[in-house]
């Protein structure tokens, strides 16, 4: 019934098995891979037609964490997987960029990449064994692919580069590290590290890649055992070389001029104009031809300048950081705020100062846990000058806020020196090129506005990859046509003493080792250029916190006392809440933190959790409060929740025949402490004050 073809290999100290032909029969491939015992299913399929005038390769990377793979049910009230987590996003995003550039530019038919978490055994982040599981399912797809891809992660513990560390590992490593690519050369890159130095990081991208080539090995071996259907890529229609032959003439030097401008509205107003031009003068079925013609006559023209005469079309110089404006303090109300301009790109970015309450919760396969630090980046239509949906975050402003948040993440001050939830959010009011690296270098000065005491600032910029042949040119912080028309978008972040975050996505086949060195010696120049006009604005964090910020305060209390802060059923916490107006959050080593944007209200909240858990002294006075008359004597509450015995011998010098003829209840009374048993039992005394 089953034709099942295996492969086994020994991968970073654990058995790697890749296995097709029992699972999931009916999809153009599909892969189970095992590793330790995590499983991951890679499907692939490709629709058998292309949708007529189609000018885009539909491909789209579904990676989904089923909570059964852990032994889990889902949180929340559905008890089901929903919508797709921020990490299953991310990871989708980590996938979908290596392996788009692999397709042949004429392939159309719409392709969908499922891949599923069955088993996770918490050794090995799933992540690199989806990675794994694409590369081994598209190998034996028949889909146009260039090259067979491979993937690994590296971590950097104790001075030594490791491939494929576990989770555990991870906890000591300084860099996180995930590399992708080909036998020929590396495609994408994601990290994050703790201010490592150029050549650290380059020297942990090759060792990545060096690793892989196993991999590709055995994938190669196993694709030549199964059955592949070979998927056809259309060829280019009778009339299309002479049609780009008559729009090349008509339009190369009006785009030359287009991009002259340096003006992007302005610009693009005027490209608009000239597409327009040809595309309502052909034939209905030439309109799909003449579109491309004109993207390739685009790109010919800016590269070549670029390439040839080393023309930018902003006219800057090859590793010319365009002009930057910081701005502090815009948003009156705010905690922190900046306004990063570089260029025509603009991030306006907010500090949210937080308590544990505002932690978030993480549900995923593994366990429960709160995140302290959150970034969020919000890219709206109106920041390109267009209209456009507005509504949920879609994956770039994920993948974009995710880029930033692992740059700044590592120049955070540890949580037990710093109790504050905080929340970034950039606005990108304005983009043309490098809006994530915008988002970095506003979030550094928005924490140092609002008085996060981060040591250094943080910075970021975008370079990107010219290449014709053996000819190419590395270029600083690339604008959004650059981009769009060049073969790599390399951002780069980190302080004055080190990278931070490293992203590397390639849309041709593959970057040597040489192009990524010159690449990374010059982001670092411009990288600390941007950092110190940053300086220039503001040297370092403010010691002072805005008004409105809330104020936090830790104090240390006896474990054994948790339950008397706390009260039944949260009666004594709720009190202090009510009475000082501050939070309260509690945890469970002892440690209190009291929050409040107002001062009273903290000390207030702090003398009542210390006057509850402060031990009574022998011999000392204090007010209380008579609380229950008994027969024998009263209760006295004397010290927080804390009552004491008030014998009717302690009432009086006279003698005290009837309680409540000298004491009613909630009567404020002075009384001394005479004795603390073993048990703790209070004994106290009005006529010895």
């Amino acid at each position: 019934m089953f034709d099942i073809y295996k492969e086994e290999l020994d991968y970073g100290g654990k058995k790697l098995i890749l296995e097709t032909g029992r699972i999931a029969r009916q999809a153009t491939s599909a892969v189970l891979v095992t590793y330790g015992e995590t499983q991951v299913l890679c499907t692939v399929v490709a629709a058998k037609e292309v949708i007529e005038n189609q000018d885009f390769f539909p491909l789209s990377v579904h990676y989904q964490e089923k909570t059964s793979a852990a032994g889990k049910i889902p949180g929340g009230f559905f008890k089901r997987e929903a919508r797709p987590t921020e990490r299953e996003t991310l990871t989708s995003r980590l996938i979908d960029r290596p392996i788009r550039p692999l397709f042949h530019k004429n392939f159309k038919n719409e392709t969908q990449v499922t891949l599923t978490v069955l088993s996770y055994d918490s050794v090995v982040d799933p992540d690199i064994i989806a990675m794994y599981a694409t590369g081994a399912a598209l190998a034996i797809s028949g889909l146009p692919v260039a090259g067979t891809l491979g993937s690994a992660r590296v971590g950097y513990i104790d001075g030594k580069l490791v491939a494929n560390p576990s989770i555990q590992d991870m906890e000591n490593s300084e860099l996180d590290l995930v590399v992708a690519g080909t036998e020929e050369g590396v495609l994408m890159v994601e990290s994050e590290a703790q201010e490592l130095s150029e050549n650290t990081m380059l020297e942990a991208v090759m060792f990545g890649h060096d690793f892989y080539q196993t991999f590709i090995k055995e994938v190669q071996n196993f694709a030549s055992k199964t059955e592949i259907k070979t998927f056809e890529v259309p060829s280019l229609p009778d009339f299309y070389e002479g049609l780009q032959k008559d729009i090349e003439s008509k339009i190369s030097d009006p785009i030359r001029e287009a991009y002259g401008l340096v003006d992007k509205q302005e610009r693009s107003q005027k490209l608009t104009e000239i597409r327009s031009s040809i595309v309502d003068n052909v034939e209905d079925d030439q309109i799909l031809a003449a579109t491309t013609i004109i993207k390739d006559i685009e790109k010919d023209v800016v590269r070549g300048d670029i390439i040839k005469n080393k023309s930018r079309i902003d006219g800057r110089k090859l590793d010319e950081v365009r002009q930057i404006t910081c701005e502090l303090d815009i948003l009156p109300r705010a905690h922190g705020s900046s306004l990063f301009t570089r260029g025509e790109t603009q991030a306006l970015v907010v500090t949210t100062l937080g308590t544990g309450d505002d932690e978030q919760m993480i549900d995923s396969l593994d366990p429960m846990h709160k995140q302290h630090f959150m970034l969020h980046y919000n890219f709206p239509p109106y920041s390109v000058g267009e209209v456009g949906r507005v509504g949920a975050t879609g994956r770039r402003e994920i993948g974009h806020g995710k880029l930033a948040w692992r740059a700044v993440h590592p120049m955070l001050p540890k949580k037990e020196d710093f109790p504050y939830t905080l929340r970034l959010v950039s606005e990108i009011t304005e983009s043309n090129g490098s809006s994530s690296m915008a988002t970095v270098c506003g979030s550094s000065l928005a924490l140092m506005a609002a008085g996060v005491p981060i040591k250094k600032h943080i910075g970021g910029i975008a370079m990107g990859l010219i290449k014709e042949g053996e000819d190419f040119v590395v270029l600083s912080d690339i604008l959004g046509d650059e981009d769009h028309l060049g073969d790599m978008d390399f951002k780069v972040a980190g302080t004055m003493d080190g990278i931070t975050s490293l992203q590397m996505d390639i849309k041709i086949t593959s970057i040597t080792k040489e192009i990524m060195e010159i690449a990374l010696n010059q982001a670092s120049g411009g990288r600390k250029h941007i950092i110190g006009v940053m300086s220039d604005a503001l040297p370092e964090a403010r010691t002072k916190f805005s008004k409105h910020a809330p104020q936090v305060i830790s104090i240390t209390i006896d474990k054994a006392k948790i339950k008397d802060v706390i009260g039944s059923g949260g009666k004594v916490i709720k009190n202090i809440v009510e009475v000082s107006g501050a939070k309260l959050e509690v945890n469970d080593d002892g440690i209190v933190k009291i929050a409040s944007s107002n001062e009273e209200s903290i000390n207030k909240a702090k003398q009542m959790v210390e006057d509850i858990v402060a031990e009574p002294e022998v011999g000392k006075v204090y007010t209380g409060k008579v609380v229950k008359i008994v027969e024998f004597g009263a209760f006295v509450n004397f010290m927080g929740a804390r009552d004491g015995l008030l014998h009717v011998s302690q009432i009086s010098q006279k003698r005290v025949e009837n309680v409540s003829d000298v004491l009613s209840e909630g009567q404020e009374v002075q009384v001394k402490v005479l004795d603390v048993d073993r048990a703790g039992k209070v004994k106290l005394s009005m006529k010895e004050v």
